[in-house]
């Protein structure tokens, strides 16, 4: 029996112990495992949950009853002091002697303490361990008990720093961050994005001081204070030190192993130290001249020392090493992949940012357009784990790179299905786990849902981070094999889209937080509010005025947002008919605000670059004028389009104008899963591209043959003819039961094509409903959309002609000044933003 000693019992030397007694061969090993804590290893990862529940076991990586299990003698609360290689022993604190075979390093790492004056002072501490975040929480009761205002600092604004701002938050003090660098996260975040972040955290309260050198800490026996220079000083009871970290090293130089300049114990692929009965592991060895402080890494490095001391000597550390990394920050999405900073010469940037939405995505592809090299997400990382995906198999990118940071809403999402994936594509990193390993312990091993793929692969069970992907793997595997999988419309709702719009209207819910209290969970999320949003207005014809809070940014300013925070205005233009006094108003409006003015291919004028607070006055002169809002931001129908038809067109066979004017005025206002486009063509020369919208008539002797489901954007689908030679009236009521029928039954987001790929039965099926009222609803389809038409209202009318509606737009919550931070530039007799 060979003797396997493992110093440090942190997340990374427990998952070396849990890795080796995994494999065959280990019956041969006897493991010792020391930790100076007087518990077993927990996951620091998650450290600040503490806060909620002060519950240290429910952070346990594994009980003790799991190490004995495994015949592992786990020895806590002792420290080792000496190595001796000679004799291959080592010295405990408490005088004694153990041999080993094989000497495992996992000392992990300590916070690193500048030397400041005054750090010694009562009230300061470090953010790292649980008898920490006790001393921390012990010492803010006692402020608190005497000061109910009293504010703590944390010194760093990195990631761990952030937690400790969270932990702060949690304590009831008032949280300030102090960060040297001038952005928050620098080694993640460019400028821009850490702006973005900064303006988040300050939104629910973090106070946030950026170039801040501290150059010492004030106060007689306990901190009052932090002094970054003559006349700069932050009055604080309690700081927070998190000024990143350095690995636990002493053992190695005592010992003489072979150290970094600027330490870490150096170590090949095979995890060996220059002794090559010593290995090292997790945040104490230097590979490849970086020490890597984060868990995934640390694991594969466990990995390949359980492997090596095992004999499976083919198994060893990569060149290179992922860093890619994603987190929630105080409920905020943070993540970055590949190169996140990349210089002009190795490629180009793609940037998306949403001031109103806190969101910020940018992407690095290659400058052939091929690859994707890098990006940086904040605000919403639910793309994380495909562009992850996508950079680390090399995989195909869209034409327009833009298409997969793109919202929804406005046509992005180009990643194509989870499915595509190579098998080998490793989903979990911190458990290694792979793409096939996920699909075959459905297939293969018997799972028949996400628990059982938890409990056999261990995937999700590091960081969480890749946990939306495993599911998406498991639900398309399950539907392979014919399986129900049963999709909810988010974490709030356990209904789908469809499920809601049904217990909504059949229960006459009135808002969203009647809904809420009915049939879900929580606070609700950016997710379901829109979608409920969209089901009231669906149900009752309510515009976005009435439940204001719950509507999508577009919707809750009636306007589509642009790149640099002004706003778009799109009056109706039905048909694509406008008299020149209209096209006057328009263009006075546009002088008098210096609006940018374009065709739409809509067939109507948008007007770009309005600020917040003139979007009522420059609605009220188009009102005022005959104008009605376009609905160019709602998820509702936007234009028909047509050609001038017979009354001008010598081809044309019958009046594609006056059709078009009539259905764009039926459904103007229309909410729906996604957008609507229509179009008609006054004959088979198609120039309306009528096939090319979610409904299209084209004229033909007899009437008018209806296509659906067709839409341009991303992944462009022509419509399918769907009826032949209609009269005008039966036309419009097939098309009043399909829209209908779609409004009922598709998902959030999902367009006409998308959804009938996705109908069982396809477009046969469909012609049984609508046509042939196979499902006995025709005639209530019918009475339900003339409902919704008798209740239209002008969205933009009813906003300026109520004061209480007004108030919303606004730069600034609390002050009527306007942004002054917005620069154009010349472009073409017009302007356009400056360029970041």
């Amino acid at each position: 029996m060979k003797n396997i000693i493992v110093i440090g019992n942190g997340m990374v030397g427990y998952k070396f112990c849990e890795k080796f007694v995994s494999k065959p061969g280990n019956e041969g090993f006897k493991i010792t495992v020391f930790g100076e804590e007087p518990r077993p290893a927990y996951d620091r990862v998650h450290l600040s949950e503490y806060f909620e529940n002060q519950d240290a076991q429910a952070l346990e990586m594994a009980p003790r009853s799991w190490y004995e299990s495994h015949n592992i003698e786990l020895i806590t609360g002792v420290r080792i002091t000496d190595i001796h290689r000679a004799t291959k022993t080592i010295t405990s604190s408490k005088d004694i002697t153990y041999s080993y075979d094989y000497l495992v390093l996992s000392t992990g790492s300590s916070p690193f303490v500048p030397n400041i004056k005054g750090v010694e002072k009562q009230g300061v501490f470090v953010y790292r361990t649980i008898e920490d975040l006790e001393g921390m929480l012990e010492y803010a009761a006692k402020l608190k008990a005497t000061n109910p205002n009293a504010k703590a600092a944390v010194l760093g604004g990195g990631l761990l720093g952030l937690e400790a701002g969270k932990a702060v938050m949690d304590m009831g003090l008032e949280p300030h961050i102090v960060e040297f660098a001038p952005k928050l996260m620098p080694r993640q975040l460019d400028a821009r994005s850490s702006q973005v972040l900064q303006l988040k955290l300050e939104s629910i309260g973090l106070n946030i001081h950026l170039s801040k050198a501290t150059n010492q800490i004030l106060g007689d026996a306990a901190i009052t204070g932090m002094e970054f220079g003559e006349d700069d000083v932050l009055d604080v009871d309690m700081l927070i030190i998190s000024a990143g970290i350095r690995p636990r090293d002493e053992l190695g130089k005592t010992c003489d192993l072979e150290m970094g300049v600027r330490g870490g114990i150096v170590v090949n692929n095979k995890m060996q130290t220059s002794d090559t009965h010593i290995y090292a592991i997790g945040e104490v060895a230097l590979y490849h001249g970086m020490i890597y402080g984060l868990v995934a890494p640390g694991y594969d490095m466990a990995e390949v020392a359980a492997n090596q001391i095992l004999g499976n000597t083919e198994i060893l550390m990569p060149e290179s090493i992922d860093m890619s990394t994603k987190l929630k920050l105080i409920g905020v999405d943070v993540a970055s992949f590949g190169e996140p900073f990349m210089p002009a010469s190795k490629g180009h940037s793609v940037i998306f940012e949403d001031k109103t939405k806190h969101l910020y995505k940018r992407i690095n592809v290659s400058h052939d357009g091929k690859s994707l090299l890098g990006g940086i997400l904040v605000g919403d990382a639910s793309d994380y784990n495909m562009l992850h995906q996508m950079y680390l198999n090399g995989m195909a990118i869209p034409e327009d790179p833009s298409q997969l940071i793109l919202p929804a809403s406005e046509g992005g999402k180009s990643f194509g299905s989870v499915m595509d994936l190579p098998d080998t594509a490793q989903v979990c990193s911190c458990e290694s786990v792979s793409k096939g390993a996920i699909c075959c312990s459905i297939t293969e091993q018997g799972s028949n849902n996400l628990t059982d793929v938890i409990a056999k692969t261990k995937a999700t069970t590091g960081c969480g981070g890749c946990k939306p992907m495993v599911v998406d793997l498991v639900n398309e595997t399950l539907k392979s094999l014919g399986k129900e999988v049963k999709e909810t419309i988010c974490e709030h709702f356990s209904f789908n889209r469809q499920e809601l719009y049904d217990l909504v209207k059949i229960n006459k819910v009135e808002d969203y937080e009647e809904a809420l209290n009915l049939f879900g969970d929580g606070d609700g999320c950016e997710v379901c509010k829109p979608a409920l949003a969209s089901i009231f207005a669906t149900i009752t014809m309510e515009t976005p005025n009435k439940q204001v809070v719950i509507q999508d940014t577009n919707d809750r300013f009636l306007a589509n947002i642009q790149r640099n925070g002004t706003y778009s205005v799109v009056p109706r233009v039905a048909g694509g008919e406008i008299t020149p006094d209209q096209l006057i108003v328009i263009g006075e409006v546009a002088k008098k605000y210096d609006l940018y003015t374009k065709i739409t291919g809509g067939q109507r004028i948008d007007l770009f670059g309005a600020q917040i607070h003139e979007l009522p006055l420059i609605w009220k002169e188009l009102i005022d004028a005959g104008f009605e809002s376009g609905h160019a931001y709602g998820k509702s129908l936007r234009t028909v389009k047509s050609c001038v038809g017979s009354t001008w067109c010598r081809y044309g066979m019958h009046e594609s104008v006056t059709f078009a004017i009539e259905i764009e005025n039926r459904y103007k206002g229309l909410r729906s899963p996604h957008k609507l486009k229509g179009g008609v063509s006054g004959c088979i020369r198609e120039c309306a591209e009528a096939r090319g919208k979610d409904f299209g008539l084209i004229a033909v002797d007899g009437g008018w043959n209806l296509y659906v489901c067709g839409n341009g954007g991303a992944t462009p689908k022509h419509a399918i003819l769907f009826a032949e030679q209609l009269d005008d009236a039966t036309a419009i009521k097939y098309l009043d039961r399909f829209l209908m029928y779609y409004i009922r039954t598709a998902g959030p987001l999902v367009r006409t094509a998308p959804w009938l790929e996705k109908l069982h039965g396809g477009i046969d099926y469909l012609k049984k409903v609508i046509i042939e009222d196979s499902l006995g609803i025709a005639d209530d389809l019918e009475a339900e959309m003339q409902g919704l038409v008798n209740k239209y209202e002008c969205e933009w009318k009813q906003a300026i002609e109520d004061p209480n509606l007004l108030k919303r737009f606004r730069h600034f919550v609390n002050s009527d000044d306007t942004d002054d931070n917005l620069v154009f530039v010349p472009m073409r007799d017009q302007k356009m933003p400056k360029a970041w």
